[in-house]
């Protein structure tokens, strides 16, 4: 009996190292509720802003530092988490980084008061959160590439991914009601607290303890592995569909972390005595069940025979296109219910996102699609630091917030014109040329 050929024996130790079905479902509920607690740290700030502002006395410029310091760590541990996930495991990088950033979120409310010097170490605190959770989407999206189905990816990816709309939304909920009755630390409190609860249920249930000990051990060792596993740079970065993809993540990402920022400071003041748990939950609310349609729609179109990279550029044209309208349509509206109804719209549609350029990424490089979304991811993340201290100066001196909606859809409409040009869902080779040998 002769042996496999390289590659069919790679593919086929993939194929085994899949989840069954039972395994699938358990950590998709898991990841998504990871992936919930994950943005309720991240839009603390956010949801907290007005109230820190007037604490510690922050103008527009001062508190756009701080909601932006979060991208600055973000943007520096993308393509180290992804490379962590496609070589050590995904779930083990994903268990560490969620133990130390829900102590810090609930250790930001001490930390700011330990000195005058509040916008310094409220600064701190972010961009440490930020450091600790840029692991997490490549060390996901690598556990996924490797464990899910082809023709489940789609749903899965979604599913988990609407954990963010799900965690943005418990924030905006409870978070209104506890910030209204107890103070803005009360949501540092609650979110970080929870953050640790689900970390020992991963570590009891879903991981032993043996695997974080050998994981912990890589990480140390993390210039070693770097070493021994070479990534094919100019193999990937030589194919137009790769930058397609990089284009289009680094665009919805910029897009949606300036909406993230700026909405809730957006109608608390064009609209100051609405509800904030209206529009700090509805949007949302809205946007868990446009997640699990798109991803669901996806595979139903691929399975039903539709090109592959048909289906991903109609949910980029969905998420990044159409959402884009619906942004600019808020900054050209005095009405409160238009304004919820833009903003749901604009949320919700971008969910579509992870049915499309998400998943694409995994479509072209599946075996270092950690390592390429946190490129992407990166990318994204710098933009969005730039993007959102960009829009605290464009609110600031036109005095508007038209222009601030401007910016997301300029953004939005050149990452999706790139992608629609180049974008494919074709595996790349990256086997070496020879040139590279």
């Amino acid at each position: 009996m002769q042996p496999l050929p390289p590659e069919e024996a790679r593919r086929d130790g993939a194929e085994d190292a899949q989840w069954s079905r039972p395994e699938c479902q358990a950590w998709t509920g898991t990841l998504l509720l990871g992936t919930g607690l994950l943005y309720c740290a991240r839009v603390s700030v956010p949801v907290c802003a007005i109230s820190m502002s007037q604490d510690f006395g922050w103008n527009k410029k001062e508190a756009g530092v701080v909601l932006s310091s979060f991208f600055w760590g973000y943007c520096l541990t993308q393509v180290v988490g992804g490379h962590l996930g496609d070589r050590i495991g995904g779930e083990k990088v994903i268990l560490l980084s969620a133990s130390a950033w829900g102590f810090i979120t609930a250790a930001t409310p001490l930390l700011a008061r330990l000195s005058s010097a509040h916008l310094v170490l409220m600064t701190f605190s972010r961009i440490l959160t930020g450091l600790l959770q840029g692991v997490y989407f490549p060390a996901l999206t690598s556990l996924l590439s490797q464990k899910v189905r082809e023709s489940e990816r789609a749903f899965t990816y979604s599913a988990v991914g609407a954990g963010s709309q799900f965690g943005t939304l418990v924030t905006g909920a409870v978070g209104s009601l506890l910030l209204d009755r107890y103070g803005w630390p009360s949501v540092f409190y609650l979110s970080g607290g929870l953050t640790l609860l689900w970390v020992c249920y991963v570590h009891r249930y879903l991981l032993s303890e043996k695997d974080l000990i050998l994981a912990l051990g890589v990480l140390v060792r993390g210039l070693r592995v770097s070493r021994r596993t070479k990534v094919p740079w100019r193999q990937l970065f030589r194919k137009p569909s790769v930058w397609a993809a990089i284009s289009a993540q680094l665009s919805s990402a910029c897009a949606l972390f300036i909406l993230l920022s700026w909405l809730p400071t957006f109608f608390k003041e064009t609209f100051p005595s609405s509800k904030g748990w209206v529009f700090n939950v509805v949007p949302w609310l809205v946007a868990i069940p446009a997640g699990l349609f798109s991803g669901f729609l996806s595979d139903h179109l691929i399975n039903q025979g539709y090109r592959t990279i048909t289906v991903r550029k109609f949910m980029q044209v969905m998420g990044l296109g159409l959402s884009s309208v619906f942004a600019l349509c808020l900054g050209h509206t005095s009405s409160f219910c238009k304004s919820v109804v833009f903003a749901s719209a604009s949320i919700g549609l971008q969910t579509f996102n992870h049915s499309g350029i998400s998943v694409n990424i995994q479509d072209l490089a599946p075996s270092c699609a950690g390592f390429l979304f946190g490129v992407a991811n990166t990318a994204g993340a710098l933009a969005g630091v730039v993007g959102v201290c960009l829009g605290g100066y464009l609110i600031e001196t036109t005095g508007s917030w038209t222009s601030m909606f401007s910016l997301v859809a300029a953004v939005s409409s050149l990452g999706l014109c790139i992608f629609l040009l180049f974008g494919e869902a074709q595996r790349v080779d990256l086997s070496p040329t020879h040139e590279d040998l």
